[in-house]
């Protein structure tokens, strides 16, 4: 049997130009259509949306159903809820909102109270359905707070320049948030689409790096690929990466000592995004007052160009050593 070629679940099948494999959020760019509605799942759903989005959701959830049972109340006779009669029907329908949105939470202040059968009906059905609605939304609320999640910030682009006695791409990452990770690794794949205009084909690499892992991402981190012959990178140019569609995609794996979990983070760059002949600029400093550390995330991206001029094509031998910062 023949071996299977290298597929990291992103498939070698190629059809027409492809945006990006990976998405500037970390998500990859797959839409998924054709679904059985079976396939949608509510509570992930709601996890995974934005904490804007949750809470649009649950006050819209929250107006609707007190609306919903304040029209029941309103299509009653005004006997059925005590306290409710009003000279007008704006007023009435307010007073059966209240009434909702007290029976809704339980809280009951005294001063509307159902006067017959069908509003005590109503409002049991009303109070059980905020019993149960409100233990599902604290249930979203811890699963959604509790979820571990990485915020590694990226830089805005991946560099490609002379590095020790060689070429290296290289890219910096650091952690946006105030918790610890440890144990970080690394794993960087170089995407390309290759074959034929008949019969394009995508091709995966995992580039060696030359360090694939830190203890602590306390600071900043420049990942490095050095670019030797056997690196699928060396003698390229930077026309050849664009014929070939390039994109590095990463995946960085560390453990969240606040949650005693593991978290992922992923990224891409594109092509158009590598800068040729250019290294990191300091992202931290030294309080002179205190002597801390001082990392500034907003400059986590910035570079200048190297002495030299930019590089035309990537080779093993080219160019004075250079290190952007000590990964």
């Amino acid at each position: 049997m023949q071996k299977p070629a290298f597929d990291p679940g992103l498939t070698r099948e190629f059809g027409a130009r492809l945006s990006r494999a990976v998405n500037k959020d970390g998500s990859f760019n797959i839409r998924r259509t054709g679904a059985d509605w079976r396939a949608f799942h509510p509570w992930l759903f709601v996890v995974r949306m934005s904490w804007f989005g949750f809470g649009v959701l649950v006050l819209g959830f929250y107006a609707f159903v007190n609306t919903l049972f304040a029209l029941f109340y309103f299509s009653m006779d005004p006997a059925q809820v005590i306290g409710s009669a009003a000279p007008t029907n704006f007023s009435r329908f307010l007073n059966d909102f209240f009434f909702s949105a007290q029976s809704l939470t339980t809280v009951g202040y005294g001063t509307l109270a159902p006067g017959g059968v069908a509003a005590s009906f109503c409002a049991t059905i009303e109070s059980l359905t905020g019993l149960l609605s409100f233990a599902m939304i604290t249930g979203l609320l811890v699963a959604r707070a509790s979820k571990p999640s990485a915020s590694i910030g990226y830089s805005t682009n991946a560099l490609i320049a002379p590095y020790q006695n060689a070429t290296a791409l290289m890219f910096r990452v650091a952690n946006q948030r105030t918790n610890n990770l440890m144990e970080l690794q690394a794993q960087v794949m170089l995407m390309t689409v290759e074959g034929t205009a008949e019969k394009p084909e995508r091709k995966f690499a995992l580039l060696t790096l030359e360090r694939e892992s830190v203890i602590f991402l306390a600071l900043t981190w420049t990942i490095v690929h050095p670019i030797e012959q056997s690196s699928p990178l060396f003698g390229k140019t930077a026309e050849d990466l664009s014929k070939i569609q390039a994109e590095i995609v990463i995946l960085i794996k560390g453990f969240d000592e606040t949650f005693s979990q593991t978290v992922h983070s992923r990224h891409s760059y594109r092509y158009d995004e590598f800068v040729w002949g250019a290294k990191f600029s300091p992202a931290f400093v030294v309080d002179p007052a205190r002597g801390d550390l001082v990392l500034e995330l907003n400059r986590l991206g910035d570079y200048s160009e190297i002495a030299n001029p930019p590089l035309a094509r990537i080779a093993g031998d080219e160019g004075p050593a250079s290190a952007s910062e000590t990964p």
